[in-house]
């Protein structure tokens, strides 16, 4: 029976390149590349009535044939939607097989209990994916301005909005309000839930929320941001790109209404 295989070098998904010029996932009976003896092969849910599966490899596949590496992000541009979320999922679990080989408790060898889950073999504990959320945040001031930065980890030119890591012990909300202040110097108000996108980078849950502002003065936090600036809507910078609930929160503010992922 033929499956999708959701095959991964480092960064890189392996596409497969059809006559027509577009894209796909390899959809066969065995696995498109050379498989170890050690390699692991997930089962991952399946994308409707046909089953999925995801490994990784150490040596990139040579260019000039069927299969062509792509960044996983990049594929968003190259994929059918339902391909490139199943990407990301595959991308997580992959990750997640990786990071979790040895037990954090007496370091025995971890073995797949169930698709999702893995136990010890020496003193039984079980794990399971993890996923750490993250919220971001649009900021108004008024009707035509907005609140952007730009991050020094940003691989471009762009700006986006100010977004941070849950931390323990604190709801959603107040994550917001804490990720605005330290990065910010500035306060909120409203704060409303807007969206939330699987970040398979390597495993967030970006959830999105829209805020008004409520005072204070800009101090920007050097150690996570390049600079941060109040912009007209006629007066904007470079966005981030299509892909992220970034700019689907910025697009939405604009009035420009796209499909979600």
């Amino acid at each position: 029976m033929k499956c999708y295989y959701f095959v991964f070098c480092k960064d890189d998904l392996l596409l497969e390149l059809l006559p027509d010029g577009t894209y796909t996932i390899p959809l066969c009976e065995a696995p498109p590349t050379e498989v170890k003896p050690w390699t692991t092969i997930l089962n991952i849910a399946p994308l409707g009535d046909t089953e999925v599966k995801a490994y990784a490899i150490d040596t990139p596949v040579a260019p000039g044939g069927q299969l062509e590496p792509c960044p996983l992000r990049q594929s968003y541009y190259r994929l059918p939607r339902e391909l490139y979320l199943k990407a990301g999922k595959c991308a997580e679990l992959v990750f997640w097989d990786k990071n979790t080989r040895y037990c954090g408790v007496c370091g025995g060898t971890m073995k797949l209990h169930t698709d999702i889950s893995k136990r010890c073999e020496h003193c039984g504990k079980e794990v399971w994916p993890q996923v750490s959320p993250a919220v971001i945040v649009r900021i108004t001031r008024g009707t035509d301005e907005i609140l952007l930065g730009r991050g020094r980890n940003f691989r471009g030119d762009f700006y986006g909005l100010i977004a941070g890591f849950v931390e323990t012990g604190e709801t959603l909300e107040e994550a917001v309000a804490r990720e605005v202040r330290e990065e910010t110097g500035l306060s909120i108000t409203r704060p409303r839930y807007f969206a939330s996108q699987p970040w398979p980078y390597p495993c967030g849950l970006m959830v999105g929320f829209t805020a008004e502002y409520a005072g204070g003065q800009i101090h920007v936090q050097r150690e996570e941001l390049k600079n941060v600036a109040w912009f007209h809507r006629d007066h904007l910078p470079k966005l981030p790109e299509k892909l992220s609930i970034a700019r689907w929160l910025v697009d939405d503010w604009l009035g420009v209404h796209e499909e979600k992922l």
